[in-house]
């Protein structure tokens, strides 16, 4: 049985955007990997998803080429035709290696666009930290990231409350006070200075993003792929680590949760590269000691961080959206940015903390910068002036040049629960854009979950690579106590 359109025929063009994910150079699709603390029932999950995801427009809209023009039109969707549930040999000796190897091997095969761009994967398999794995495969023109993300959390319930929604942390944002609405000197002149440094910033950041389109390459490195890396199969890896030492760290230094992320980011693939670089040398008969820093003083290594421009729609809105099947806001509302890895080159440190200054540093910086929303009305402009396939080729240029993905999702704060399934960690990642990493930081409740995608020609070891970052958090972590920055009564048991 095929999805088949509805009597009364709604349609809806794409989004600049959504028309992007869609050439050849460019066609991304988000994986999202859900482990449940008990097998799996298909029967509850196929009432479950057409009572909300189904609901939704993109997830029930076919797309159609005519021409230039890429529409989505509303289809009448069997959800049986999108659940896979692949044979499985309940002895198998090695279920982590089977996971790995399933979501790998689905990502060779395109979706069927006879039907909506989606499909979710049900492996009643045991692992080490689940009892099934539930694996969502999404095209990204559906949606950005993190809109996708609030979706599926939107689907799914408090396992405390099985009528309560999940409840997502927001940042705190320090209500003005009085005094600080206080029309003064002191405070014209700070304004005047914030606008000359983002006038000053965003120029700046202009310049290199368009010189990254032309010339201006990372240094080669362990971790940079070649051509024609967006069509290598790619190999999905996560590792759980202690949110709570993250937010230990955090206050410690009186930082943000982004910042200690990017700072133990640096710092392990700082020991990953350093660990490589020590092997070519002995490779190449030379001589290297643990505690010299042979990485390349000049190294010159950025992530491509993708910045969602649209106001994140609230869960409840969401949830709101599908039991009543109205229209709410979506697309891919998103730009780019440019994130300088400066301290990868520094193994060797006196003090590990400077990873989270030096991290806290760049986060300020970007701040301050209208990068993201001028690379995206660029390539809208593009888009609308020379297509999409014009405006792919600029934004393989600007990925091709850098080495890394990188991306942090807040998640949701207390155990939740997919169709009456508790989860215990949900690993998000995405393919098809030429890097050979991606590295994505996914919270839930007290985990921070580290997602790797990466090209296994290029970086043979993620798991290595994985615990470097979880080992960087741990030696940060141990020298604020040292310092007495963290009070030893403070660190959970």
């Amino acid at each position: 049985m095929v999805d088949s359109k509805p009597s009364t025929v709604e349609e809806e063009s794409l989004s600049p955007a959504a028309r992007l994910f869609h050439a050849p150079s460019f066609n991304c699709h988000i994986i999202a990997v859900m482990g449940c603390k008990t097998s799996i029932n298909p029967s509850v999950i196929n009432e479950g998803l057409q009572q909300t995801l189904i609901k939704h427009p993109r997830f029930s809209s076919n797309l159609v080429i005519q021409g230039r023009k890429m529409k989505w039109i509303r289809t009448t969707v069997n959800v049986e035709n999108h659940i896979i549930i692949p044979d499985i040999d309940p002895t198998m000796e090695n279920p982590e290696q089977f996971v790995e190897d399933y979501i790998s091997y689905i990502t060779t095969t395109p979706l069927d666009f006879s039907k909506p761009l989606w499909e979710l994967h049900l492996l009643n398999v045991k692992t080490t930290e689940a009892e099934a794995i539930g694996v969502f495969r999404i095209h990204h023109s559906i949606g950005d990231g993190a809109s996708l993300i609030s979706l599926l959390l939107a689907c799914a319930r408090k396992t405390s409350d099985p009528d309560e929604l999940p409840s997502i942390p927001g940042q705190n944002r320090p209500h003005p006070s009085a005094k600080s609405q206080r029309r003064s000197l002191w405070w014209f002149l700070l304004t005047i200075w914030s606008a000359i440094r983002l006038i000053w910033n965003t120029f700046v950041d202009l310049f290199l993003f368009t010189a990254t389109i032309f010339f201006l390459k990372d240094t080669k490195n362990p971790l940079k792929g070649g051509p024609g890396v967006e069509h290598v199969t790619k190999r999905f890896v996560h590792r759980t680590i202690s949110l709570d030492d993250i937010k230990l760290v955090k206050n410690a230094m009186k930082t943000t949760i982004n910042d200690v992320v990017l700072g133990i980011t640096q710092a392990g693939l700082s020991r990953y590269l350093h660990r490589r670089y020590s092997n070519k040398v002995r490779q190449n008969g030379g001589g290297a000691k643990e505690d010299s820093n042979i990485l390349p003083k000049n190294l010159r290594l950025r992530a491509a961080v993708l910045v969602n421009l649209r106001p994140t729609t609230g869960i409840q809105a969401l949830a709101d959206m599908m039991e009543k099947e109205s229209k709410g806001r979506w697309g891919n509302w998103i730009g780019y940015i440019l994130l300088p890895f400066n301290n990868i080159a520094s193994h060797v440190q006196n003090d590990p903390l400077d990873y989270i200054r030096g991290a806290k540093a760049t986060i300020d910086r970007k701040k301050l910068s209208l990068e993201a929303i001028c690379s995206f009305s660029t390539a809208k402009l593009v888009i609308q002036l020379f297509g999409y396939k014009v405006a792919a080729y600029v934004a393989n240029r600007v990925l091709s040049n850098t080495t890394l993905a990188f991306s942090n999702v807040v998640g949701p704060a207390e155990e939740i629960s997919f169709f009456g399934h508790p989860m215990t960690y949900l690993a998000p990642s995405v393919y098809g854009h030429p890097h050979a990493l991606t590295m994505h930081f996914q919270s839930y409740v007290n985990k921070m979950i580290i997602c790797l995608a990466v090209d296994p020609n290029v970086i043979p070891d993620p798991h290595q690579l994985s615990l470097d970052i979880e080992e960087s958090l741990k030696l940060i972590k141990d020298s604020a106590v040292q310092r007495g920055l963290i009070n030893d009564t403070a660190i959970p048991v």
